[in-house]
């Protein structure tokens, strides 16, 4: 005679995957500190963001409150983010942090190509004209002769930095 909990061989069993307390509660507080950096964004950065409603205005709500108030809306968002897809959120964060790291390397870039301006001089002119053609490459040199003057002279670098504004310009230009 069978036994009544005994299941067919033919059956396929259910695997059950057990999620211990502690790996929940890590869970949702890492939804919670994702909560926490959407906070802390500006409002037009915001609605770039896939959010819904409730967490959209429970988001700006977190944003006026301050101290014990604002911590438990912290909580309240951790609350709302379990109901919410956290991947595009998260992936929408890093391009967010990832377009203000790519600023600063443009900016690294520029200002190396002023310090080749600055000593190397024509060579460096020649380079920088190719990619931007609408400097002015007469301005460029008056300005690379200044700013080795005021290094040597010991005087504030105004025309270094009027070659990185100059820089600058044309990079915003091209975008």
């Amino acid at each position: 005679m069978a036994r009544k909990n005994q299941k067919a061989p033919w059956e396929e069993e259910e695997e059950i995957i057990w999620v211990s307390k502690t790996e929940m509660k890590n869970d949702m507080e890492e939804l919670q500190k994702l909560g926490e950096e959407l906070v802390n964004l500006k409002p037009a950065v915001l609605d770039k963001f896939p959010l819904s409603d409730d967490l959209r205005e429970a988001i700006a709500d977190a944003q006026r409150f301050k101290n014990e108030a604002r911590r438990r809306q912290l909580q309240y968002i951790g609350k709302l983010m379990r109901n919410e897809d956290p991947e595009p959120i998260q992936a929408a964060l890093d391009r967010v942090r990832n377009k203000h790291s790519q600023s600063t390397a443009a900016l690294h870039k520029l200002e190396q190509l002023r310090d080749r301006i600055v000593e190397e001089g024509d060579e460096a002119i020649a380079a920088a004209m190719t990619q931007y053609p609408n400097l002015d490459r007469q301005r460029l040199r008056q300005l690379a002769r200044q700013a080795n003057k005021e290094k040597k002279a010991g005087k504030p670098a105004k025309a270094f930095r009027e070659i990185f504004q100059a820089l600058k310009h044309e990079e915003e230009q091209e975008f």
